[in-house]
């Protein structure tokens, strides 16, 4: 198990990384402006577990294995880029139904749903597992042993700082959302913006390549 300093050095580690805004938390803020706070809340969860699905996956040999391939990277960022799209298409497609009917368009909207699409995004993310695939292994302590049990361990307390930092953006965004709600045009605006951000994050996504 990793001693108390690299565990504190990790964690350091992951604050600094994740202050940093990625996709991630551009899309629980898109979704937080176009549905409210529980839709961003529920995207925060879902992409939490998308994210430690990711770290399952490295704890068992997959993020070698896409860290080595560029078919797999680029397979999985397609995917991750794709569906967010869809869901920008869909959300200007409706944003002016949001301005005229926003309680009935948030009862349409079911948590499981918004469970899901987080989910997709986290767990599609190839940074991510990139990320995790890198960083975890300088902070796993071989000689201790219990390899795998190390990685979730270490991957269990970025997701869990992860998921403190995405709320606050969550709660904030739904904060200014009840602001713009009160004029029409503005929640409109609401939705046209969020499906916007949710096609642009997915554009930059599916054109960003490798560093290596």
């Amino acid at each position: 198990m990793p001693s108390t300093a690299e565990l504190v050095a990790f964690s350091l580690t992951s604050m600094v990384l994740i202050a940093i805004p990625g996709p991630s938390v551009l899309f629980v803020i898109s979704r937080s402006l176009s549905f409210g706070r529980r839709a961003g809340l529920a995207t925060v969860v879902g992409n939490s577990v998308g994210e430690y699905a990711v770290v399952i996956a490295v704890a068992v040999g997959i993020g070698p294995l896409v860290e080595d391939s560029i078919v797999a990277f680029t397979a999985i960022k397609l995917v991750g880029a794709a569906y967010l799209i869809y869901l920008g298409i869909q959300a200007l497609r409706h944003r002016r139904s949001v301005a005229t009917a926003l309680n009935a368009a948030q009862a349409r909207t079911s948590t499981r749903r918004i469970l899901r699409d987080g989910f997709v995004v986290g767990v599609t993310n190839p940074k991510t597992m990139i990320y995790f695939a890198a960083l975890l292994p300088q902070f796993v302590d071989r000689s201790a042993g219990h390899i795998p049990f190390q990685f979730l361990l270490l991957g269990g307390i970025f997701i869990a700082i992860a998921l403190v930092s995405d709320t606050v953006w969550a709660l904030a965004a739904g904060a200014a959302r009840s602001w713009l709600a009160r004029s029409p045009r503005r929640l409109e605006l609401i939705g046209g913006v969020g499906g916007l951000a949710m096609i642009g994050i997915g554009a930059r996504l599916a054109v960003t390549g490798r560093h290596d």
